[in-house]
């Protein structure tokens, strides 16, 4: 094993559990349906505006970054020790 794979998979094992973490973290969308019509529950309030903000949002954001860094080593890992024989 070269340095590089051996970086590669810690990196790898890290990004994976940070992943699933964030991903158990964030909330479970609930889509409207026809209890919120009778009621008339809504997903336009202050709350839904200043969705970037919330945990929810960040958590997604991490997720994605993490998603792409796990995508990127795992080329990288892949590809680059083939080169180097």
């Amino acid at each position: 094993m070269s340095v590089i794979e051996i970086i590669g998979g810690i990196v790898l094992l890290l990004a994976t559990v940070l992943i699933v973490f964030f991903c158990l973290m964030q909330d479970q969308k609930q889509d409207q349906n026809m209890t919120s019509a009778i009621t008339g529950g809504s997903y336009d309030s202050a709350y839904s505006k200043n969705e970037s903000n919330t945990k929810e949002a960040i958590l997604k954001r991490w997720t994605k970054w993490l998603a792409i860094i796990f995508f990127v080593v795992t080329l990288v890992v892949t590809i680059v020790p083939v080169y180097l024989k």
